[in-house]
């Protein structure tokens, strides 16, 4: 409703166009007007832009016979010559080959275990037992690899270790963990499972908060019991979810942690624990050769790159459920 003229000659404006006013002034700054949201937002954005965005313009030393007294933009350009090298390295195929392997097994049983025991945790009904359970299942999350391969030496070890003392009164034979590579990617897995399980179940346990309670007092009404309630209600309620981390996990198929497997290694086991990760710190801390470094983590970021777009786009096409 438009203004009316006041016996002075000025407009009043009336009620009904002040939200309409409004409206269009939060369409036009609306920083402005959740301002709270956006100073939240920043922290986030500039702990990226400082440590993810910036960082990257160091991936022209793959490209660059890298000189330290140089520094990066000074030293002379070498195109793939870095690439040309590692691809020639008898020892990239190997620690590419391990990458993949413990990756893959990683995924094969670590990725289902949150699953299970968020399945399992979500059916206890005593709370002060589930609330617990819970507690005890994270704390192995906030214990570093540095600590937790202490603990494998002193229990694993095949001279001094407990279990193998615990075989031996037994009467059985000794199991060499450390020593044999199978039984050492086996402990590499288990390690893996029991420090990260736990802390996994958190994200389905918030799935799980999500699934429609009717659904599980209709399926007792109709005579299912817990395991089909599980498979036919839990299960399909936090598919999303799985199929998202599944996904990212499937992404981080080329990359592996430093820590785990740096500190498990020992000689004897080199086949089979060296990495992308550990073979990078040697060639770039070790023997200085930036350069080569720099390829093989740029090399490595690509095949994961190629692992997420294409486990998408899989998982687009056959469930329908992707991350975008």
């Amino acid at each position: 409703m438009p203004g009316k003229k006041s016996a002075a000659g000025g407009t009043v404006v009336s009620s009904e166009s002040l939200p309409q006013a409004s409206v269009k002034l939060k369409r036009r700054f609306p920083i402005g007007q959740d301002w709270q949201l956006y100073a939240l937002l920043f922290v986030p954005m500039l702990y990226f832009l400082v440590f993810k965005y910036i960082p990257m313009y160091g991936v022209t030393i793959a490209f660059k016979e890298f000189n330290m007294f140089q520094g990066v933009w000074s030293s002379p350009w070498a195109g793939l010559d870095a690439f040309r090298e590692i691809f020639l390295m008898k020892d990239f195929y190997k620690v590419l080959r391990n990458t993949l392997l413990l990756n893959l097994l990683d995924l094969i049983v670590s990725f289902p275990a949150p699953i299970v025991l968020a399945l399992l945790l979500n059916e206890i009904q005593i709370k002060w037992f589930k609330k617990g359970t819970q507690t005890i299942l994270y704390l192995p999350h906030f214990i570093s690899w540095v600590i937790i391969g202490g603990m494998v030496y002193q229990l694993l070890s095949t001279n001094t270790g407990l279990v193998n003392h615990l075989l031996k009164a037994s009467g059985l034979g000794v199991i060499p963990f450390l020593t044999d590579p199978v039984y050492w990617i086996l402990t590499y897995v288990g390690s893996g499972v029991w420090q990260n399980a736990g802390w996994g179940t958190i994200i389905y346990l918030a799935a799980l908060t999500g699934i429609n309670k009717e659904l599980y007092e209709a399926a007792a009404v109709d005579g299912a019991g817990r395991l089909r309630k599980i498979w036919n209600i839990t299960l399909p309620g936090i598919k999303p979810t799985i199929m998202i981390l599944l996904i990212i996990n499937i992404g981080h198929m080329a990359s592996i942690g430093f820590e785990r497997p740096y500190v498990l290694a020992n000689p004897l086991v080199t086949d089979v624990s060296d990495v992308i990760s550990t073979y990078v710190y040697k060639v770039g801390v070790q023997s200085a050769r930036f350069s080569i470094a720099t390829a093989i983590g740029l090399f490595q970021a690509v095949v994961g790159l190629i692992f997420l777009l294409s486990s998408n786009y899989i998982s687009k096409k056959v469930t329908d459920q992707g991350i975008w």
